[in-house]
């Protein structure tokens, strides 16, 4: 039996407030569905919470799907996105998916090939890559979110996953400060923002997670 707790979590980003929740409840039966209004709203809740997928239409107040859909991709969020909309043009669908949609269906549109869609972007993102062992800990991408043997699963923000696993692929390794600003923040952003981040796992994980080697960065584990 599926449970409300089982069910995945979908981000619904329609600005109709007839078809928003008529599109809630059509899905409701297998998905946990929260449903914002504005592409503003939408990037809030993509950043803060974690996803098994997103639905985006194209045409939001504040920010258009688009632009939300390439700010969620710059911030390094990877979870699933379709992009469900009225505009139907070849040249429209290129623009979704490059910008980083995974899957472009248009209105009207069928219920259970909406649900059909989404079960295959789910499956295909799942199963795409196993959790990250980093000592006693497993961290999982898909999910953002790193569980220890000894404590309850921790949720980790987009960019907190996206530094941990850079510093996990290679154990032992030193990167510099300025090594992971350019490969995994924004080019304003300066060095600090990696003791920030660093600070930010310490804090939620433990303060053994991530070693400081003085003068140079960080690494995990310790130096070969």
């Amino acid at each position: 039996m599926t449970t409300a707790y089982s069910r995945p979590s979908l981000l619904l980003v329609e600005d109709d407030a007839v078809l928003g929740p008529l599109i809630a409840e059509l899905l409701e039966p297998d998905y946990r569905i929260t449903l914002a209004a504005n592409g503003r709203d939408g990037l809030h809740l993509a950043l803060t919470q974690t996803w098994d997928a997103m639905v985006i239409d194209r045409g939001l107040p504040v920010m258009d799907g688009i632009a939300l859909i390439a700010a969620l991709r710059s911030k390094g969020v990877s979870t699933p996105i379709l992009i469900l909309t009225a505009l139907g043009a070849t040249d429209e669908k290129v623009r979704g998916l490059d910008a980083g949609a995974n899957d472009y269906m248009t209105k009207p549109f069928d219920a259970g090939e909406l649900a059909a869609r989404l079960r295959a972007l789910t499956r295909t993102f799942t199963s795409a890559a196993a959790p990250v062992i980093i000592g006693d800990w497993e961290l999982d991408m898909a999910s953002r979110s790193v569980r220890s043997v000894y404590g309850p699963l921790v949720s980790l923000t987009a960019k907190e996953a996206e530094l941990l696993g850079a510093l996990a692929t290679e154990p032992g390794r030193v990167f510099t400060r300025e090594e992971l600003l350019s490969e995994h923040f924004q080019a304003a952003d300066q060095p600090g923002v990696i003791d920030t981040y660093v600070h930010h796992l310490r804090r939620k994980i433990a303060k053994s997670v991530v070693r400081t080697v003085h003068g140079v960065g960080y690494q995990i584990g310790d130096a070969p």
